[in-house]
């Protein structure tokens, strides 16, 4: 029988310090410097104690327990798994009805609809200023009607609904549920979203009609009105995905984000409201970029900073209204239209890092859509991603499975102190309101913006089929063409809904909604009469600019 080998002697560091010189005297690194999308330093590695200056263990807790850092369900997706929404809106309500059909048809679990620019920003298919643009970002809605026809079929209790519209969200709101009342659906059954968040019109998206201050009054109108008539349904997806698209770095998309949401909640209790009669049906909206372990971190840290903000800012007592439940959204503005198909893998890493951050409902972008609209095929494609991610990857199996990582706990802590640093400057500028008016975020998202696109300029950030790997020849693949015949088909429509409208009762309700916007009073319960009697969403839209005026961007950058 041989003897026992002697195993050879390896040299292995005590101490991270010891572990640290040694890196430093001879470890090869390939660039001068690591930094993350948002510009922050990466350190080489980390150990326990180094994670636990940043005090991550006090803060950790479980799953579904305060602060909510590790998700708001005990079982997250052991118990459910996120909604999976695909955005459509297109053409005609008829075409989008259609996208519905077979999205539903093939596993998607709600509803997410884009509006075009018109609706957007409050002009009927029929107004001049539509020309051109009806239909084309997304669907066309003037009318109760409209609405009829674009949930034709869909039983309105049984799926969740989310509606991508802002300054024109009272009337969206308000078609919604005059058509629910039509068909003798319960407020109460309702379930969805509507973005609802004009703060974010101001700092990036510039979708508007009135300024500031009554925007944000109609956006509280949805708020509490909800909280009394449709308790299922969220009334406002504070947004920042706006934020990130325009530019932000991940702390600015959290920090301006939250600043948003506390913004909101003050203007709800200046209202008299208690803070546990609406705070549980808050929700988010975020961006999921491509830095993976920073996204997943960002997540965890909001549901933190919201909890903390909730419970002693505003003294809530209900732990659902510390809950920061969220939609999140692979990022636009990473997709590139050299080489689309590597699209496909940029989703698929975003909607991980959006999963393994605990969202409750994730939309994936589709390769074509910085081409055009995208096709059913593309749809397909990026509602699968979600499907394989959930059924293939055993990702949802443990919760919170990135938990108790030196890496993710340390930017966990990192990116709340930054973020909070952010929020009370804005405190310090007399609120989210204030700071807007004084141009604060618009300017700090521009010089993000500029910074990272020198650093894309000079070859320091890569971006694949951009400034790096890029081929000569082009990738072509199919793309959805919308029909210019649509716009003419919709402007005759909506003309012929205002000629066969009841004339005194719809000047009646004209008239009763000016007022109530004069008065002061909640516009809700008008504006569904309103709509129900054949008033137009361009119509609602110039009562807003009559009473609230028209808001001119100062150019604060």
């Amino acid at each position: 029988m041989a003897g026992k080998k002697k195993l050879t002697s390896t040299k292995r560091s005590k101490t991270y310090k010891e572990w640290k010189k040694s890196y430093d005297e001879g470890a090869r690194e390939r660039r001068e410097r690591y930094e993350s999308i948002s510009f922050r330093p990466q350190v080489e590695a980390l150990d326990k104690a180094l994670c636990e200056q940043s005090g991550y263990d006090a803060e950790l807790g479980y799953p579904g327990e305060y602060p909510f850092t590790r998700g708001i369900h005990p079982s997250m997706y052991r118990g459910r798994l996120w909604t999976m929404r695909q955005f459509a809106g297109f053409g005609t309500p008829e075409d989008t009805n259609k996208r519905f059909k077979y999205l539903l048809s093939h596993g998607q679990t709600g509803l997410s609809t884009a509006f075009d620019m018109p609706s957007l920003m409050g002009y009927d298919a029929d107004h001049a200023r539509s020309k051109g643009e009806v239909g084309r970002e997304g669907v066309s809605i003037s009318t109760i009607e409209d609405f009829e026809i674009l949930f034709d079929d869909i039983d309105l209790s049984a799926v969740t609904v989310s509606m991508t519209i802002n300054c024109t969200a009272t009337v969206a709101m308000a078609m919604y549920f005059a058509l629910a009342k039509r068909r003798g659906t319960s407020f109460e059954k309702l379930g969805g979203t509507i973005q609802n968040d004009m703060l974010k019109e101001y700092i990036a998206q510039k979708e508007w009609i009135c300024p500031p201050e009554p925007a944000v009054k109609l956006n509280c109108d949805i708020i509490e009105y909800c909280a009394s008539h449709a308790q299922r349904f969220n009334p406002v997806s504070i947004s920042g995905y706006h934020i990130r698209e325009a530019g932000a770095t991940a702390v600015q998309e959290l920090a301006f984000t939250i600043a948003d949401g506390i913004a909101y909640v003050e203007h709800c209790l200046e209202r008299g409201m208690e803070i546990d009669s609406f705070a549980p049906r808050l929700s988010f909206f975020f961006d999921v970029h491509n830095d993976f372990f920073e996204e997943v971190a960002k997540f965890r840290a909001a549901r933190r900073i919201w909890a903390k903000l909730m419970r002693e800012r505003f003294y809530a007592k209900s732990e659902k209204s510390m809950m920061l439940r969220t939609h999140a959204q692979t990022a636009g503005v990473s997709l590139t239209a050299q080489q689309p198909m590597n699209n496909v893998a940029r989703v698929a890493l975003q909607a991980l890092a959006a999963v393994l951050g605990g969202v409750q409902s994730l939309h994936t972008n589709s390769m074509d859509e910085t081409l055009a609209l995208p096709t059913e095929e593309a749809v397909k494609v990026a509602l699968r991603t979600q499907q394989i991610i959930a059924e293939e990857t055993g990702v949802t199996n443990t919760v919170d499975p990135l938990g108790g990582s030196y890496y993710v706990e340390k930017l966990t802590s990192d990116i709340e102190e930054e973020a909070m640093k952010y929020i009370h400057k804005i405190d310090e500028l007399g609120g989210m309101l204030r700071a807007v008016e004084l141009g604060f975020p618009q300017k700090e998202i521009a010089e993000a913006a500029y910074q990272f696109q020198l650093r894309v300029d000079e070859g320091d950030y890569k971006i694949v089929g951009i400034n790096a790997y890029s081929d000569d020849a082009e990738q072509e693949i199919p793309t959805l063409s919308i029909d210019h015949e649509l716009e003419k088909r919709q402007r005759e429509r909506v003309i012929a809904f205002k000629e066969q409208r009841n004339p005194a009762a719809w000047q009646a309700a004209l008239e009763t909604l000016k007022k109530a916007c004069k008065e002061g009073k909640n516009v809700m319960p008008f504006l569904i009469d309103a709509v129900d009697k054949g008033v137009t969403l361009g119509e609602v839209s110039d009562i807003y600019r009559e009473v609230f005026g028209v808001y001119q961007d100062p150019g604060l950058l």
